[in-house]
């Protein structure tokens, strides 16, 4: 059985993965990080409780290409595991809202695509 979700990283996946102004964003283009401003961490991306623990249980890697460019957390193979599981459930992943991601889900497992950094660009 693969690896899930807690209920903070489901709620947080909701939100980040929304779509917005009519535009639906991609799993593949990742979960976009803000970088540390000041103070010890400056310039490392910042990582909220939920992403930091899906890093910890190897369901996303960051992407951090250098400190002047966008950093992103990939989902990992496992972590899409986890999202098809996710998508199963109709209450984790209501298909009224997240039928983008559902569909996406699809084309990934049918395509097996290669990994490839996200655009660098923030959202």
């Amino acid at each position: 059985m693969p690896e899930s979700f807690t209920a903070k990283e489901r709620d947080f996946i909701r939100v980040e993965f929304m779509a917005r102004w009519g535009q639906a964003p991609s799993l593949r283009d990742g979960i976009f990080l803000h970088r540390w401003g000041s103070g010890p961490h400056k310039g490392k991306p910042k990582l909220g409780k939920a992403v930091q623990s899906m890093l910890d249980r190897g369901l996303v890697e960051i992407f951090d290409p250098a400190e002047n460019a966008a950093a992103y957390a990939l989902f990992t193979a496992a972590g899409f595991e986890a999202l098809r599981a996710m998508a199963r459930n109709r209450t984790f992943l209501p298909p009224d809202k997240y039928n983008h991601l559902i569909n996406e889900l699809e084309e990934l497992q049918a395509d097996k695509p290669s990994r490839k950094p996200p655009k660098l660009k923030p959202r």
